[in-house]
């Protein structure tokens, strides 16, 4: 059933694509779950110091759960004092706050920090143990191309994420952790005065003013330059995901493109308002012979913000309807096609009960049904 002329006023230009640089890149806008750009999003690909995000959602889960406390302390392991790279400069004597371990894997990216909370909460006490787990949880939530060697991102044989996974595990810290989400828009953090020359948030967009406020920088040779990057505009959330930039200046551009690209090109749209009769579904056997089709509530959609061009969108249900019907049932979904952006599938309700018919409505139904087949003739035509 096409909706001819119902989204009339909801017509947009196909947006350009992004043109990125990166080797792989997933962009989500999260309040109306779209994706705006997939390329190479589903290759497991060397994450870098962005799987440290992976490490801080199990610490959270282990906060959340009383496992772990945020004023605990925790001892440091010649393991994780050996670590290079980007560190807390923890050493052996130490017995660390858990609060500061997780700014410091946050705004540091701490390898030292992040091997600390693995063996902390590893079921065999060791970070190897640590990152099998980090594989368990990690399909258990929905990534399915992520498996780790080690809980910072330090270069490993087969130690893998996709940007797609990024994004799921961005969406989650922020969904199922928003008390800790705070932490991710931190620009410094200066432990105990023992790294001057580490003591500021990688993550280029923080300073901009354009509403980041997370996630996760990571680099090394190998993984190129990536970000795991979150802002907010209004009431709109922006999640995305760049990796295999060929420089930290390519990085920082890139991801500030992106942020103004989604903000600025597209737009959400009401397309059809809660209760609003978007169209009529055929009921059989009911005492009525249709019922209106309405949302269950106001439907939002992201279109190309410029306007010029009608949208498509028709309602899909198979019918006629067997009564009873209950206001408020499922029957039917509006499938909305904006242009240069995946179709949008949104349920469709029963606007009022249905009952079914009474003797005399099942008799004439009856009757209506005989003689349609009998005017079709045997093989089913007039």
């Amino acid at each position: 059933m096409t909706l001819a002329g119902f989204l009339a006023g909801f017509g947009p230009l196909p947006a350009d694509a992004f043109d990125t640089k990166a080797r792989a890149a997933f962009v989500l806008d999260q309040s109306t779950d779209t994706v705006l750009l997939n390329k190479n999003a589903q290759e497991p690909l060397p994450p870098a110091s962005m799987s440290k995000l992976m490490t801080l959602y199990v610490a959270f889960e282990a906060i959340r759960d009383g496992r772990l406390t945020l004023d605990e302390r925790l001892p440091v392991s010649s393991h994780a004092m050996s670590y290079k790279g980007s560190t807390m400069f923890l050493n052996t004597q130490d017995r660390v706050r858990v609060e500061d371990l997780l700014r410091g894997i946050i705004v540091l990216s701490g390898n030292d920090a992040c091997a600390v909370i693995a063996e902390a909460l590893s079921p065999d006490g060791t970070e190897a143990g640590f990152a099998r787990y980090m594989t368990q949880r990690a399909q258990q939530l929905g990534m399915m191309n992520s498996t780790f060697a080690n809980s910072n991102g330090w270069p490993a044989v087969g130690h893998r994420m996709s940007v797609e996974d990024l994004a799921i595990l961005a969406e989650r810290l922020i969904e199922d952790f928003p008390e800790y989400y705070t932490l991710f828009a931190e620009t410094e953090f200066k432990f105990d005065g023992r790294a001057p020359s580490n003591i500021r948030n990688r993550n280029p967009l923080l300073r901009l003013g354009i509403g980041a406020d997370g996630l996760k920088t990571g680099h090394t040779e190998e993984a190129g330059y990536g970000l795991v990057g979150s802002a907010k505009q209004g009431d709109r959330r922006v999640i995305f995901v760049i990796s295999g930039l060929g420089s930290n200046s390519a990085r920082a551009e890139e991801a500030e493109a992106i942020v103004n690209w989604s903000f600025r090109q597209f737009a959400p749209k009401t397309v059809a308002k809660e209760g609003q009769a978007v169209a009529q579904a055929e009921v059989w056997m009911g005492r009525d012979s249709t019922v209106a089709l309405v949302p269950a509530k106001d439907l939002t959609v992201l279109m190309p913000a410029l306007s010029g061009k009608q949208v498509e969108a028709e309602v899909v249900y198979t019918g006629p309807v067997n009564a009873p019907i209950t206001a408020g049932q499922q029957l039917a979904e509006l499938v909305v096609k904006p242009a240069a952006l995946p179709e949008i599938r949104l349920p469709l309700v029963a606007a009022q009960d249905v009952p079914a018919g009474g003797f005399f409505v099942r008799v004439k139904t009856a009757a209506e049904l005989l003689v349609s087949r009998f005017l079709q003739g045997p093989e089913g035509t007039l």
